[in-house]
């Protein structure tokens, strides 16, 4: 019977140290979004087992092989205790950690609970460690038609946070498709920049976190899922994010994350993208100039107008017009189909008539909160 040594040399799957700044890893999103049920320890070995994985050569048995040598140097690993500790990870790994995936099926969810790696073998006389997946987990990692995601090994390696890590993977999913659809098209343009400033509700973001019954009170929550990951995402990978809070009445219902990359520079550092930053600048620009001309150009503006809802100095700000036209406008269309545009008139009379109840500095949010109260019960009353 051959030895691990020989099968990894004849499988070609043994990972040099100079391939890991090289190497990605490729998931399905379903993955991505699951509850991952384990420490920073088995989610970065998961990580690294994955990222020798050829997709188009998916590996025979399930099987990838990993050298001690290099797996001790991305754990960056260098004390005498380094075998123990990773028997210990291993260990733990086999015993406590899984993903548990959700998955929308045609009557409803379901549920799958996975233990990624149940067999890892190793031996005191070569360098080299077998690593077997589960055979339910390899759909998630080679059926990739669609709805996948690549990012960075290195990236990962440098986080030290198991929700620097998810938040981190997450953050990838949706920049992914940022570029994806800048590039193919297929999106509008306020889709595309949604996956480039992606939402998550607090109460999704608990479950992706497994959090549920932790940090319950929000600046704990917000220190030590939110603040500290993004300090180590910043620090460590080629992303640069942001974050706000969105509220729902008096509580935080949601956050809004902002996504810029970086590059590498000469040093081997990450640098802002700054030609990228300004062609991105550049495109948001004309798209906001489109639609204020199409704006410009629509009865609802006139409407406006006649109601003294807007004025013609106001008309010469592009950025409140395109506001409109994106995210006003749609809504008085849908208005005008179930009471005609007599309806839009008696509509927008009505809320000149509580001119005093809004701020002129949010005349587009005051319209839109306008029309978004009144058309549930047109609706109603038209069924």
């Amino acid at each position: 019977m051959s030895s691990i040594t020989e099968k990894a040399k004849n499988q070609k799957q043994v990972l040099t140290l100079n391939e890991l700044s090289k190497r990605k890893v490729v998931e399905h999103n379903s993955l991505i979004t699951s509850i991952a049920k384990m420490d920073k320890t088995p989610l970065k070995m998961f990580e690294l087992a994955v990222s020798c994985i050829n997709t188009e050569e998916p590996p025979k048995d399930n099987t990838v092989y990993l050298s001690k040598r290099d797996l001790f140097a991305f754990f960056k690993v260098s004390d005498n205790d380094k075998h123990s500790r990773f028997k210990e990870a291993v260990e733990k790994m086999q015993k406590t950690a899984y993903f548990q995936i959700k998955e929308v099926k045609e009557k409803g969810y379901e549920m799958t609970s996975i233990v990624p790696i149940p067999t890892v073998k190793w031996n005191s006389y070569n360098d080299e460690v077998l690593i077997r997946f589960n055979q339910d987990i390899m759909p998630y990692l080679i059926d990739l038609k669609k709805n996948f995601t690549q990012h960075a090994l290195s990236d990962i390696a440098e986080l030290n946070s198991k929700y620097s890590i998810i938040l981190y993977r997450w953050l990838s999913m949706n920049y992914n498709q940022y570029e994806h659809y800048s590039v193919k098209g297929g999106r509008r343009a306020e889709q595309v920049e949604s996956y480039r400033n992606p939402s998550i509700t607090v109460k999704e973001l608990r479950l992706m976190t497994d959090t549920v019954n932790e940090y319950k009170i929000m600046n704990d929550f917000t220190r030590w899922i939110l603040e500290k990951p993004l300090e180590e995402i910043n620090a460590h990978t080629h992303f640069n994010v942001s974050y706000e809070k969105v509220k729902k009445g008096r509580s935080i219902d949601s956050i809004q994350f902002h996504i810029g990359k970086k590059r590498m520079a000469d040093d081997n550092s990450y640098k802002l993208d700054d030609r990228a930053y300004q062609e991105d600048k550049v495109r948001k620009a004309e798209t906001e100039d489109k639609l204020a001309i199409e704006a410009m150009k629509s009865k609802y503006t006139r409407l406006l107008l006649d109601n003294m809802l807007l004025s013609p100095y106001e008309m010469t700000d592009t950025s409140l017009m395109a506001g409109l036209q994106a995210h006003v406008y749609p809504l008085y269309d849908e208005l005008k189909d179930l009471r005609g545009l007599k309806g839009v008139k008696d509509h927008l009379s009505y809320v000149a008539s509580k001119r005093e109840d809004y701020s002129k500095k949010n005349i587009a949010r005051y319209l839109k909160k306008a029309i978004e109260q009144y058309l549930p019960t047109v609706k109603r009353q038209e069924l």
